[in-house]
């Protein structure tokens, strides 16, 4: 029904309008007694419960960074059966992002491309939100992710996302640094380990025992995901998230010129499928057995969440799906995942 009803109404809307829409029902649904209601109807099996990170996941399956830029949707998320949400971008200081249009979708790829820009209305505006829920005491787990504000030079950068994690790492079960967008300029060549060692470190001291992450691009050599993935263990993070969206257009199943179109920005969704696999295996390959490896890329099914799982993956997130899926899609995953065990 849902597959249908997008084709034929869904996909007619704006995409950015479509999720600031979406988000309001989201939002509607974390509030009692609907929440209620569809939390009796999504809840994950027991069963599925994952331990990481010195927390407990209800279900291997979460929601990536990007889908809740402001820390709004956490509850009605947490209700539709998503084991952790992972809230942000959020930067130190409130930013609009790019111009508009910024958000495409590529429905032959089941993909989108997002130039957002990291448009949230920053720390401190998360903070109370998150002070909120925290009172609420929310039934999922809250990561939070973090990266630099469009106005500080990239010389400064360790500073701005010092600023951020002293405000937000207080309140998050884990925190994620975002070093891996194609939609900042210079960020991406953060994540050069004589760059990104600094920065990691004077995050982790900020940071105190929140659980620490960074995200990285699929884009990188192996060989440079391999020193990544070796630099956050030395480092003594807790864990890597493998990856972020993609600059790459190549296997694209829509029409050239409509992805000529779309321009710059970052690639998620189904064609992200294969090297989200690679990047996996690389960096499982390149940490200890209990490190934490969050996979995301190309995640659709029950049957993708599991492979990643059987793959050495700690825990699985999905963004653009959840697009094309419609809102039962995390239900449907937990249940595919007890029918497979």
């Amino acid at each position: 029904m849902y597959p249908l009803l997008f084709r034929v109404v869904l996909s007619r809307f704006d995409p950015e309008f479509a999720h600031h829409a979406a988000m309001a029902v989201i939002r509607v649904l974390g509030v009692p007694p609907f929440s209620w209601v569809t939390r009796a109807i999504t809840a994950p099996p027991a069963e599925q419960r994952v331990e990481a990170l010195g927390l407990t996941f209800d279900s291997p399956f979460g929601v990536a960074a990007g889908f809740d830029k402001n820390a709004v949707g956490v509850r009605g998320l947490a209700a539709l059966g998503f084991g952790h949400v992972e809230v942000g971008t959020i930067t130190a200081i409130g930013q609009d992002g790019n111009p508009k249009p910024r958000l495409f979708r590529l429905m032959p790829d089941r993909a989108v491309i997002n130039r957002m820009g990291f448009n949230n209305g920053g720390a401190d505006a998360a903070a109370r939100r998150l002070e909120k829920l925290r009172r609420r005491r929310p039934k999922t787990v809250i990561g939070v992710n973090i990266g630099k504000s469009r106005v500080v030079e990239v010389e400064h950068a360790t500073a701005d996302y010092v600023a951020s994690t002293t405000k937000l790492a207080p309140l998050a079960d884990y925190l994620a640094v975002n070093v891996s967008s194609p939609n900042t300029p210079g960020l991406r060549g953060l994540q050069a380990v004589e760059t990104l060692s600094p920065l990691l470190r004077a995050v982790k001291a900020a940071a105190g025992s929140t659980p620490l992450l960074v995200k990285i691009a699929p884009d990188l050599p192996d060989e440079e995901i391999v020193a990544i993935a070796k630099l956050a263990v030395a480092e003594g993070l807790d864990g890597i998230i493998a990856h972020n969206t993609t600059i790459s257009r190549e296997g694209l199943m829509t029409d050239a010129a409509v992805v000529e179109a779309a321009g710059a920005g970052g690639l998620s969704g189904a064609p992200l499928r294969a090297r989200a696999m690679e990047v996996l295996h690389v960096v499982r390959a390149a940490v200890p057995s209990g490190f934490c490896v969050i996979s995301v890329g190309g995640v659709e099914t029950a049957s993708d969440v599991r492979e990643r799982l059987d793959a050495g993956a700690t825990l699985v997130q999905g963004y653009t799906a959840f697009l094309y899926r419609g809102p039962l899609w995390a239900r449907q995953i937990n249940r595919g995942l007890r029918r497979g065990r």
